[in-house]
């Protein structure tokens, strides 16, 4: 009980500090939301998406689940995504996944993590997708990574096909979907170089952000 109690004590300095800095705040903040970006992440607590890309409290709508997956047929994600692109008209969607993620390594190692196996069924599929790059690899943490930027593109295909975004695109509408990918280790987001414009985009820059991921590189951080 008495860690949450501090939770409050901790709200009510965060809330004072906020105010001394700009005491217009939680009122220009309750008036509109109005972000630039949406954040599919995952619910990692080593990644708190507004705080590693510096951005404040309604400038990034953001959906979370376990190993940043999007599934066209998850109510939840497709909620989220509509309500961004259509309501809010966010510009830029970014799919960030991050290395060390636990269920990229669950998928790998084949660790039973109860309910969330079937969730990971989807990462399951963008591992047989990519057995072939992946098998070469040493098992650990290099494949590990690979995987982790493999299931980023992956996800940003699966965004892509998903009718609110079609549907903007058809329109005319500016929505841009990225992939990226954070390093616990040094705190850097880097591009995936997988950014989408329109359909035409998806399946050929899809594509070179996968060849580009074969090329040499010393670790999985290098990218």
């Amino acid at each position: 009980m008495e860690r949450f109690a501090r939770l409050f004590s901790q709200n009510r300095h965060w809330a004072n500090r906020t105010l001394q800095g700009n005491p217009e705040f939680f009122k220009e903040l309750s008036n509109q939301q109005s972000p630039d970006f949406l954040w599919i992440g995952c619910s990692d607590s080593r990644v708190p998406a507004n705080q590693i890309v510096e951005l404040a409290p309604g400038e990034v709508f953001v959906h979370r689940n376990i190993a940043n997956v999007v599934d066209p047929d998850d109510l939840n994600c497709g909620a989220v995504v509509q309500y961004a692109v259509d309501h809010l008209r966010v510009e830029h969607v970014l799919v960030v996944g991050h290395y060390g993620c636990g269920g990229i390594k669950a998928s790998l190692d084949h660790t039973p993590l109860g309910l969330a196996d079937q969730w990971l069924a989807r990462v399951d599929k963008v591992k047989q997708r990519h057995h072939a790059c992946l098998r070469v690899l040493p098992a650990g943490k290099t494949r590990e990574d690979r995987l982790c930027e493999l299931n980023v593109i992956e996800q940003v295909r699966n965004l892509c096909s998903m009718a609110v975004i079609q549907n903007a695109w058809t329109r005319g509408q500016t929505v841009m979907v990225h992939g990226c990918i954070y390093g616990l280790q040094d705190g850097l987001i880097r591009d995936l170089r997988v950014s989408c414009r329109g359909p035409a985009e998806v399946e050929p820059n899809c594509a070179a952000a996968i060849a580009h991921l074969g090329a040499p590189s010393q670790t999985g951080l290098s990218h």
